[in-house]
């Protein structure tokens, strides 16, 4: 008897609602999904979003690196609300620029979602410039937006991708690709790549235009759910992403299986990847944070970590290291060769990924604090290292814009996760 994914039958219901034939009775609603082809449109179509652009990691190779932005000598949160209300331990969304390539003054925008189900803007001074909704879903919205040009894309856990006015907050298309979407958006050259979650084990890799929300390509792989973000290299031809089943696949930006390499290691893949100097690097819930060859798919090393890796690694090209977090509550530094620089401890596990600020690296940890390190030696007290301590458990990237450093915490069982302007 043939086997029929949850994949399949969410394609083979829009196709049935396009000609009009009856819907497929007993599918846990999946008749009331149309083709991604068709998108469902607000009033206002977007204009096409080309120009400067915002995304998670800080650019399209997600290395989480901004060396022009510098951190706080004196740390204190300017303001905070609250935007995480669940207890999934996956990291939460980071804040990105609502300006992009305006990023100081009153321009100092940012767009940061929340697992309640919203996307909310802010101004610099913590004051709301609109919200928008997401349909409802159990664990809300993940993934960090993508913003380009006037138009914010986000990802969400009812399975669609949104597109959204900047300035309103106003829907202006959505299209449900599949089951859940954790991972967040990247936009190059008119279009925006995603990872999307189908139930109960598989995934697929989509290319989306920009502009009007249609399907223009499809990786049907991963085979189980790709909750990793994916990284994007242009120069090479490559886009990169993780999955549950413990693989890493590589693939053509047109996404031509036929072109593309997978990687397998011995644990699921959750964090998002980076991409420098032609290797991608990517940690793996079997304890190991990996370099493999953008062009071939080679493990060219990996190195041993005391715990999983759900974290996504920066990477400071300047100094050739690599920084990642571990369920061993460490940092670990470790040069682009594959050489151990250092590792630094905090009080609870590192899920969220670090960022390297100016002359410090930032992380978050279960501990509640936000750490600032130095990047040469792991110091944790000297010039250059301070630590704050926030609410709850700290899982999102940290993110400079403007004169500020945002970062996004998950609930606890005293009270929700909020998001920071720390200055």
């Amino acid at each position: 008897m043939q086997r029929h994914s949850r994949r399949s039958l969410l394609r083979a219901s829009g196709a049935a609602a396009v000609a009009g034939l009856a819907s497929l009775a007993g599918c846990d609603a999946v008749a009331t999904v149309g083709l991604p082809e068709a998108p469902e449109r607000g009033p206002a179509f977007p204009a096409d979003p080309t120009g400067a652009t915002s995304t998670f990691r800080g650019g399209l190779a997600r290395r989480g690196y901004y060396p022009e932005h510098d951190t706080p000598a004196a740390p204190a949160a300017a303001w905070s609300r609250p935007v995480n209300t669940g207890d999934h331990t996956a990291a939460k969304a980071s804040a990105v620029p609502l300006y992009p390539g305006r990023s100081t003054g009153e321009a100092a925008g940012v767009v940061v979602p929340g697992d309640d189900g919203r996307v909310r803007a802010f101004d610099a001074a913590g004051d709301r410039l609109w919200a928008a909704a997401v349909e409802p879903a159990e664990r809300g919205v993940h993934g960090t937006p993508t913003v380009a040009g006037d138009t914010v894309y986000v990802g969400a856990y009812d399975g669609a991708l949104y597109a959204l006015d900047r300035a309103t907050g106003e829907r202006r298309w959505r299209v449900r690709l599949g089951d859940a979407v954790g991972s967040s958006p990247a936009y190059h050259d008119g279009r925006v790549y995603l990872a999307v979650e189908f139930a109960p084990y598989e995934g697929s890799l989509f290319a989306v235009d920009a502009r009007t929300g249609v399907v223009e390509a499809e990786a049907p792989a991963p085979t189980d759910h790709p909750h990793s973000t994916p990284a994007l290299a242009p120069a090479a031809d490559r886009v990169v992403v993780g999955a549950n089943d413990g693989d890493v696949y590589g693939f053509t930006l047109d996404l031509d299986r036929d072109r593309s390499w997978e990687v397998h290691t011995d644990g699921a893949v959750k964090g998002p990847v980076a991409v420098h100097d032609g290797a991608a690097f990517v940690g793996s819930w079997d304890r190991h944070l990996y370099r493999i060859d953008l062009r071939t798919g080679t493990v060219a090393w990996r190195h041993a970590t005391g715990g999983k890796v759900m974290s996504g690694p920066a990477v400071d090209p300047r100094r050739g290291v690599v920084y990642v977090g571990s369920h061993d509550r460490r940092v670990h530094a470790v040069g682009v060769d594959g050489e151990p620089a250092w590792r630094s401890g905090t009080g609870g596990w590192i899920t969220g990924c670090p960022s390297v600020v100016g002359d410090r690296v930032l992380v978050g940890s279960y501990d509640g604090h936000l750490y600032a390190l130095d990047p040469e030696s792991g110091d944790t007290f000297g010039d250059r290292a301070w630590s704050l301590e926030l609410d709850g458990w700290v899982t999102a990237s940290p993110r400079p814009v403007g004169d500020a450093v945002y970062v996004a915490e998950r609930a606890t069982e005293t009270g929700p996760g909020a998001v920071y302007a720390v200055t």
